[in-house]
């Protein structure tokens, strides 16, 4: 068996992303959510953040709605949040593989301030948590920040602190750069060779740590 840090190889990865696309309600969600957003999510506008909270509620993040009456508590620290932190991002183009130390480091920052950004109304205020907050990273730079969930995160890591997301960053992108030399192959040309076209290795990463570490569960 190999080691959870050694990562896939080329014919896992197929194997995994092939496996992975046969769970349909994960795609159609993220179909959802461009088609509210148009290619980029842009959390300064309102609609935009409305389709973001619909979608991490798909993904099983369960941030509570607000009532009549009640503020939109997600809407409006989240759109607080973007003004803290959209220049420090990494650029919309940017890629896994690609990714320097520097942008690690400031990212751990960035996940951390999310992941305690309060989100939702109530007598019981809720954060938006670490899987969240990874999940609405990676909409917001797909090709770029892999995200995680609970028992990725514990598997991998032991924690869901900032230095273990600095850590799966890094992580991915050792495995990124292993997997594009494997290749010889661009990340575009390497998504047609595992036939999910158009699909960024930063998501086919996570189907794989999804089959690997949580349906394994």
């Amino acid at each position: 068996m190999t080691p959870p840090g050694r990562g896939p190889d080329l014919e896992r990865l197929r194997v995994a992303v092939g496996e992975f696309a046969r769970y349909g309600a994960a795609d159609r969600s993220w179909e959802r959510l461009l088609l509210a957003t148009g290619p980029e999510v842009d959390p300064a506008l309102a609609a935009h953040r409305r389709a973001l909270l619909t979608w991490l509620n798909a993904w099983g993040c369960r941030l509570r709605y607000p009532r009549d009456g009640e503020p939109d508590v997600f809407g409006t620290e989240s759109a607080a949040w973007w003004d803290r932190w959209r220049e420090r991002l990494p650029g919309r183009d940017a890629t896994l593989a690609a990714l320097g130390d520097a942008e690690i480091d400031v990212l751990g920052e960035c996940y951390a301030d999310l992941s305690a950004m309060r989100a939702a109304p109530g007598a019981r205020p809720r954060s938006l948590g670490p899987t969240a907050a990874t999940k609405m990273l990676h909409a917001l730079r797909p090709a770029a920040l892999m995200p995680w969930d609970a028992a990725i995160a514990d598997a991998l890591h032991g924690s869901r602190t900032p230095d273990a997301y600095r850590a799966h960053l890094r992580l991915g992108r050792e495995w990124a750069r292993r997997l594009l030399e494997e290749a010889g192959a661009g990340e575009r040309e390497l998504a047609v060779l595992l036939g999910r076209p158009g699909r960024p290795l930063a998501k086919m990463l996570d189907d794989y740590c999804y089959l690997a570490f949580t349906a394994a569960t």
